[in-house]
């Protein structure tokens, strides 16, 4: 079991950064592919980014390729999600989610991920 708890989110101007982070507490973080997702009334959670065990191997929508990054630091349990230029369409609540199986295909597939954490609302205005 993995608890989840995102952090960072609020309300930003377009152009603007945030840092969002994800502390997990529970079984050994270090085990754990993480992602993040982020979700609009109305829409299906949307695949953000994804980061292997050992942060070698790092994935990212097309939609926020070069502005976002993702990175983990296995020591203190945290993922982080970097976002920069942001834009008013990246407006959505974001989660962190843990995957225990290290994939190479179905890494932006909701379903694929064991554990979620409850989410924090990023608001860019313009």
């Amino acid at each position: 079991q993995v608890q989840l708890v995102e952090s960072g989110g609020g309300l930003v101007q377009a152009g603007g950064s945030l840092r969002l982070s994800c502390a997990a507490s529970g079984r050994s973080f270090s085990d754990y592919a993480m992602g993040w997702f982020r979700q609009t009334p109305g829409k299906e959670r949307e695949f953000v980014a994804r980061i292997n065990w050992r942060g070698a191997r790092t994935y990212y929508a097309d939609s926020v390729k070069g502005r976002f990054t993702i990175a983990r630091d296995n020591a203190k349990n945290t993922v982080y999600l970097q976002m920069n230029s942001l834009k008013t369409e990246d407006t959505a609540v974001y989660y962190c989610a843990a995957d225990r199986t290290d994939r190479l295909y179905g890494l932006d597939k909701s379903s694929e991920y064991d554990y979620w954490g409850q989410g924090t609302q990023v608001t860019v205005s313009s």
